[in-house]
């Protein structure tokens, strides 16, 4: 098992500071990396938590997997590698955003 866990399921409300705090109390906790939506700011509701050693990280899994947090069941299991995903390529190629090329009422406003 690695260092590195998955946390999710807990309150958009929850900081990082509260994951560290509740963790601590089983191991050291090394670094916790929140994850926002890009757009809106706000927490998706899960985070990836550093443990100092693999053996923190598989207490913390075992004491707080499925554990009440908020009112919400965590999900603590170790954190898998990331996958690597295919570049998307956007439609419309030289396009303004957000325009169709077949619609008459752009043709007009799209100049070459």
């Amino acid at each position: 098992m690695t260092s590195k866990l998955y946390v999710g399921n807990f309150p958009f409300a929850t900081t990082a500071q509260d994951l560290e705090d509740l963790f601590a109390s089983t191991g050291s906790v090394t670094s916790v990396e929140m994850i926002f939506d890009k757009f809106t700011g706000r927490s998706r509701g899960f985070a990836f938590v550093n443990m100092a050693t693999p053996e923190d990280a598989q207490k913390v899994v075992e004491k707080f997997n499925e554990s009440d947090f908020g009112g919400r069941n965590l999900t603590v299991n170790e954190a898998k590698p990331r996958e690597e995903r295919p570049v998307r390529a956007f439609a419309g190629g030289d396009a303004p955003r957000n325009t169709f090329r077949g619609s008459p009422r752009n043709e007009r406003n799209f100049r070459r």
